[in-house]
């Protein structure tokens, strides 16, 4: 495994963005450590609320559908470690943030989205944020990581995170690439998911999934279709990976992006009550 702290190339100019945006998450009951996945930072606009985002599955340490511990000691997490981007290190070095999952009444800290609930495999963690650590969120609002890129069925898909806990380098994640399985036109607010074609592994939870492409892309433009040659990398923000229909498919689950936004505004306005 490639987590351990290791000097990192110079050669960061050929780093792309998506990469630096994954970031590696572990839970722990108590100093225990029970399992390691993927999460991300995300936000609106440069100047709206920013918050942690990862699957629900990952902060209660229970199988989405059945409610099973995943641990097979039965551990239960009471705190995720993140390992933020540290600040004014040039994207080299990270900073690892605990952060408990529990109030002192019980109550969980992470944000469930507000019509999914329980049954949505995805949750915000607000984050008090200091100067401490870099914010490369991905931006729901602006054309940066949604260029409005056309997809068809069977055109590659990317799950950046961290298979098994592994990283590329340091605690750069792995690029997981395969195919979009189905034809987006079919998601829906009440089917806001689709499926992937990608052998895609434990530890890849919570990972973004984005289309990247290099050369050339088929974008919306007022309601129009058009091809661009543009040489620089253009990629569309997706959603969030939640893991294989089951353990002898290759076909994953992603909660597309759509219903990302309310997701962050219940967790700004949960943080905005609690604050008053």
């Amino acid at each position: 495994m490639k987590n351990e702290q290791q000097p990192v190339p110079t050669n960061l100019l050929d780093v792309v963005i998506p990469t630096v945006k994954s970031l590696y998450i572990e839970t722990y009951f108590g100093k225990q450590l029970l399992s390691s996945a993927t999460c991300f930072l995300l936000s609106r606009t440069k100047e709206s609320h920013c918050v942690a985002v990862t699957n629900r599955h990952v902060v209660t340490g229970r199988h989405q559908e059945t409610g099973k511990p995943l641990d097979p000691r039965g551990g239960i997490p009471d705190a995720v470690v993140i390992h933020f981007n540290k600040a004014g290190s040039a994207l080299t070095e990270w900073t690892a943030i605990r952060l408990p999952l529990y109030r002192e009444d019980g109550s969980p800290y992470w944000i469930e989205h507000p019509s999914l609930g329980t049954e949505g495999d995805l949750v915000a963690l607000n984050v008090v944020w200091g100067s401490d650590v870099e914010r490369l969120p991905y931006y729901l609002d602006l054309d940066m990581d949604r260029v409005q890129m056309v997809l068809s069925p069977a055109e590659p898909v990317s799950v950046i995170g961290f298979p098994f806990g592994m990283s590329s380098y340091a605690k750069y994640p792995i690029w997981a690439t395969g195919f979009l399985a189905q034809d987006l036109g079919f998601v829906t607010p009440e089917n806001p998911t689709f499926y992937i074609d990608c052998r895609s592994r434990q530890g890849q939870s919570g990972s973004p999934v984005i289309a990247f492409r290099t050369q050339g892309a088929r974008l919306r433009r007022d309601g129009r279709v058009s091809a661009t040659l543009d040489p620089n990398p253009k990629w569309e923000f997706l959603g969030i990976y939640s893991g294989r229909v089951n353990t002898e498919s290759d076909l994953g689950i992603v909660w597309h992006v759509s219903i990302l936004g309310d997701l962050v505004d219940a967790a700004e306005t949960d943080m905005r009550k609690r604050s008053l």
